[in-house]
């Protein structure tokens, strides 16, 4: 039996804090999975990779295009958005998986191009990255640390990608990495007058930490390519979610009537399509609330639910309620609810 230990923040403070600008950023370069597997795994059954995944395209960055580049990319936009200077910002967090070097921290990189003088970091928890780092910019905020936060991520796990599969074996374990696809999302975030984010609520399970990841760069495996490469054990992944997942989910509804009536939209981090219609049948979320990206834009890693919000962005209107539900490994799961101000 699992022993689950949460975090549940909630209304805590008088000031309310929100994501007041929200965008993404994609690379150009669109690859079918079918165009990948060729490439990948000729010996294999064709159509293996989207039969397995439900994945049909994804963006990939070009060669010169990095982590840091799609963060800056959705950092101007927000940043124009909103019209604000980088100089209004206060804190920028660079929170994602994928880093452009071991040192300095990314963020560096991206407030170097902005142009701004922020207290700049790295914040990094796989595909939980996003999500904490805007929590984190809301705690500072509450805090008195800092007044206006920009958190950005830019994410290019596709280059974890084994680049050759010789044997079906081999194919199992790597096949979760063949789901990636790349992006970057941007958010700002700071002080608003009603509404804001209303509810984070975490639970950690780190003794699952080895089912899946990419194990080399640090100093277990500093170098050595089979250690660069996503490797894992999918349905194991799934199982784990599946297990420790309701709790937390039937927790945040409680808060909030019981019911998923109470949310505008629902944002899900996205793996695959079966992880996700897995989802769906075990949470019981009305499938017209998501937001579906995983079948055109592929594993986004922390960047999918920045993705997300900021295609239904538009759609929203002061007073709705955006239900994000975060997992990464670890492993951890992170729920947030933000109304709209």
């Amino acid at each position: 039996m699992l022993k689950t230990i949460s975090l549940a923040y909630g209304r805590l403070s008088p000031m309310n804090v929100g994501i007041t600008g929200i965008a993404y950023a994609l690379p150009a370069r669109e690859v079918t999975t079918a165009e990948l597997q060729r490439r990948v795994a000729p010996g294999l059954p064709p159509r293996m990779f989207e039969q397995a995944t439900g994945i049909a395209r994804r963006r990939i960055a070009a060669d010169d295009e990095y982590a840091s580049d799609l963060a800056i990319d959705a950092a101007t936009k927000v940043l124009a958005d909103t019209g604000r200077d980088p100089l209004d910002v206060d804190l920028l967090l660079f929170a994602s998986a994928t880093r452009d070097m071991a040192e300095p921290a990314t963020a560096h990189v991206v407030q170097a191009a902005l142009g701004g003088r922020a207290h700049a970091l790295d914040v990094t928890n796989a595909c939980n990255s996003f999500l904490n780092g805007i929590d984190l910019a809301r705690s500072m905020i509450l805090a008195g640390r800092a007044r206006t936060a920009l958190v950005v991520t830019g994410e290019t796990p596709t280059r974890a990608m084994r680049p050759e599969l010789t044997s079906l074996a081999q194919a199992r374990t790597a096949l979760a990495g063949y789901t990636f696809g790349d992006a970057g999302a941007a958010a700002l975030v700071e002080p608003v007058t009603a509404g804001g984010i209303l509810d984070v609520d975490a639970e950690t399970h780190s003794e699952h930490w080895g089912v899946g990841g990419i194990f080399g760069g640090g100093s277990r495996h500093p170098r050595g390519d089979e250690h660069t490469y996503f490797s894992g054990d999918g349905h194991r992944l799934r199982g784990v979610f599946e297990s420790i997942g309701p709790g937390l989910l039937t927790r945040v509804l409680g808060r909030f009537g019981g019911s998923w009536d109470g949310f505008a939209r629902v944002l899900v981090h996205q793996v695959t399509v079966p992880y996700l219609n897995r989802f769906v049948e075990v949470a019981g979320v009305p499938r017209d609330k998501l937001e579906i990206t995983v079948d055109e834009l592929g594993n986004m890693a922390s960047a999918t639910l920045g993705v997300q919000l900021a295609r239904v962005h538009p759609d929203l209107r002061p007073g709705d309620r955006v239900l994000l539900v975060g997992l990464g490994g670890g492993v951890s799961l992170m729920t947030m609810v933000w109304e709209v101000s």
